[in-house]
């Protein structure tokens, strides 16, 4: 299935085959009346008008727990409390003052998007505490690190490089996929492109009322703030070459797949076509552009959670090596299934899986006796939850797993 030439759903299940026209932009049936730039550039006065400050921090926070909970070296000397206080941002946790200094965190961000939780704080709560729960669970495990993880056993596998529960599984697997979509697509497709949301600050924007001391309207901003959650960091490699990270490093690596191909140029043509559209005041492609991204954003986690299932369970067998090599595959698929729940169906303004649907794969990925360690069980589950998942985003098992980019 290609994605090259992606409309806008008109029925309420979605499919892949329902995304893909068979006309041009030339076909659309809007014409634009003004320029939309090539790149996310635009300006105001001869000076820059975006600002995603925010939602770089943010990535930059993610990041930083990320390689503080991957080095085995620091094994040893792993500051549980640290790691805890890395989601809230407290007690300087950070190694970069600017994380420190700012009043951004990830705990607060995390199940707040207006459309999902302003009026469902019970489930809110619940997912906070989870993450809370988690963190502190890292430290737990982390400490294990000299004993051999094993059924039942939290410790090291696979020559000491990943740490795991006694389930075998990775918490900080579970803890970067899972806010990948709690916190970054929450925001991103529920909050800030919500047209609920940007609506509020309609008349602000009509008039062209800046927020104070800023290049911006609100309602461009908080479109801003959507992108930044996709594209908003990249570092550059020794070798001069650009990491990118999270949402625009996985989306990169299911548009590498050939059946999803054009899913990143779909989303970054509509991020620029929908801030072209509030800069003129043209609400009706604005919105479009939403459905276009909520599309495209909301499959991209659910590809790759097939596609780390279908690995994992390939690694699976009676070597007790190739098994516990399996474990970092099915741990991060297991955070990628938790963010099923943020997708974002926009035809009907609700996610793809309810939050009970989700909790009921993960606690089914992780059924069995000790977890990942029990090879039949879980080869089963691995099955059963990519069907499931395939099936209600419209493309098969055999599209997800074909190989794809690099990310």
């Amino acid at each position: 299935m290609n994605f090259k030439a992606i409309t806008i759903l008109a029925a309420a299940t979605f499919t892949v085959s329902s995304l893909v026209s068979c006309s041009s932009d030339d076909d659309n049936v809007n014409e634009l009346s003004y320029e939309v730039p090539s790149t996310y550039q635009f300006e105001r006065n001869g000076e820059t008008s975006v600002n995603f400050s925010g939602q770089t921090q943010r990535i930059k926070m993610l990041a930083e727990f990320d390689t503080y909970s991957k080095n085995q070296a620091g094994y040893p000397e792993f500051d549980a409390q640290k790691v805890v206080d890395m989601f809230s941002n407290n007690n300087n946790a950070f190694t970069d003052d600017e994380l420190n200094n700012s009043s951004k965190q990830l705990r607060n961000k995390t199940a707040a998007s207006a459309d999902y939780f302003s009026a469902n704080t019970v489930e809110a709560n619940e997912i906070k505490t989870t993450f809370d729960n988690l963190f502190t669970e890292m430290g737990t495990v982390a400490a294990q690190y000299e004993t051999t993880g094993a059924p039942g056993v939290a410790g090291s596998v696979d020559a000491g490089k990943r740490l795991v529960n006694g389930n075998g599984l990775e918490i900080n697997q579970a803890i970067i996929k899972g806010l990948m979509g709690a916190c970054f697509m929450d925001q991103a497709l529920n909050n800030y492109l919500s047209t609920t949301v940007l609506d509020e600050t309609k008349l602000a924007n009509d008039a062209g009322t800046l927020e104070d001391g800023t290049n911006y309207t609100t309602m461009e901003h908080k479109w801003d703030e959507a992108y930044g959650y996709v594209f908003g960091y990249t570092t550059t490699n020794t070798d001069g070459s650009v990491k990118k990270y999270y949402w625009e490093s996985y989306m990169n690596t299911v548009n590498g797949n050939p059946y999803f191909e054009g899913i990143t140029d779909n989303i970054k043509n509509a991020f620029i076509k929908g801030r072209a559209a509030i800069v003129n005041k043209d609400y009706t492609t604005r919105n479009e552009q939403i459905q276009v991204i909520k599309q495209n954003f909301s499959v991209i986690g659910a590809v790759r959670a097939v596609y780390y299932l279908h690995e994992g369970k390939g690694l699976l067998s009676t070597d007790e090596l190739a098994t516990i090599k399996s474990f970092h595959a099915l741990s991060e698929a297991y955070g990628f299934i938790a963010g099923l729940r943020f997708t974002n169906n926009s035809a009907t303004n609700a996610p793809y899986f309810t939050g009970e649907e989700v909790n009921a794969m993960l606690e089914s990925l992780t059924g069995g006796e000790n977890g990942f360690w029990d090879m039949d069980y879980t080869l089963n589950a691995a099955d059963a939850v990519s069907a499931q998942i395939a099936q209600r985003f419209g493309f098969t098992i055999e599209e997800a797993i074909t190989e794809g980019g690099s990310h």
